[in-house]
């Protein structure tokens, strides 16, 4: 439980954090949450973010990458998959983008010009798009062989598979692992994905979800900076949230193999029960919904203390 300081400051938040708040933190009644979440259409960012959408329905003219992107720079996160990321995230109801998917249908990716709701090659956008498609009603059931044929023998997912890699990545593999647990939990078929999730979750397992196992070492210096909102990248806090997810899912137990990644967030855990934002991804955004790097982080606490309660509840 958190104390009444830190709820207060987390309630005073745009809606689309405080429904989410009031629901998994501290357990108020659904009517009071339902009417918290439906505000994320009229006010707010999410109300802000569908104002620039445009009548092709996209964001900035493309579909990963805004129109005017010239490879030069940090890469925005302005354009289409990256705003569907965002409302979906934030709770909007795919009835608030009536027509959406229709739009987006003739939509190409940058990348040879393939389908949009088809997918392309890299890993993270077909797990983005498999989310975003199941939430806005569009064909994306291909993804999900794609998923399926794409595995790698490690049990995990690249991205780079594209150019000749055959050993796994763990921001693909969580990615991937997001994409296909959203598949199960929307049409409740598990059957279809269990093994792959099961071993794309043990990819992951067996590194304790940060070690190298040639040589146990945290696989990357941002592993532990708890970032919001993180975009494809990978840290530790991400990845407890998906097994957290997942166990409410399948109604299993958390695995001890986690515990030190879930310390290692623990250790974060500020006097004043606050988080602080880990980095700041660089990139042109729309507006900026959460703290600079080093403050105090609405996001990164709630996603952190929900994640605690689920681990030490068990």
């Amino acid at each position: 439980m958190i104390d009444t300081r830190l709820s207060d400051w987390l309630l005073d938040s745009d809606p689309a954090l405080r429904w989410q708040v009031e629901r998994d933190l501290l357990g108020i009644g659904e009517d009071t949450w339902q009417e918290t979440r439906r505000r994320v259409v009229a006010e707010g960012f999410g109300h802000e973010l569908l104002s620039h959408q445009d009548a092709d329905g996209q964001w900035a003219g493309g579909a990963y990458f805004p129109s005017d992107f010239r490879g030069e720079g940090p890469q925005p996160w302005t354009a289409t998959t990256w705003a569907l990321n965002e409302l979906r995230d934030w709770g909007v109801p795919a009835s608030a983008l009536e027509g959406t998917a229709e739009k987006l249908a003739p939509v190409k990716w940058e990348y040879e010009d393939m389908p949009y709701w088809g997918g392309e090659v890299d890993v993270c956008i077909n797990a983005m798009t498999l989310s975003n498609g199941l939430w806005l009603g569009a064909d994306v059931d291909g993804i999900v062989d794609w998923f399926l044929d794409h595995q790698l023998d490690d049990g995990g997912w690249n991205c780079e598979w594209v150019d000749g890699s055959t050993v796994a990545s763990y921001h693909s593999t969580l990615n991937a692992l997001i994409g296909l647990l959203d598949y199960q939990v929307r049409t409740g078929d598990w059957e279809r994905v269990a093994a792959a999730r099961a071993r794309g979750e043990e990819y992951l397992l067996r590194r304790e979800l940060f070690r190298r196992l040639s040589t146990g070492n945290p696989f990357c210096s941002r592993v532990f900076s708890l970032a919001h909102p993180r975009r494809a990248y990978y840290h530790v806090l991400a990845a407890a949230g998906y097994f957290r997810a997942a166990a409410a899912a399948d109604e299993t137990s958390p695995d001890s193999r986690m515990n030190e990644a879930i310390e290692a967030i623990r250790s974060q855990r500020q006097s004043d029960g606050a988080w602080l934002q880990g980095h700041r991804v660089d990139g042109d955004v729309w507006f900026h919904v959460d703290a600079p790097t080093g403050e105090p982080s609405k996001w990164v606490t709630f996603q952190a203390a929900r994640v605690l309660d689920w681990w030490d509840s068990a």
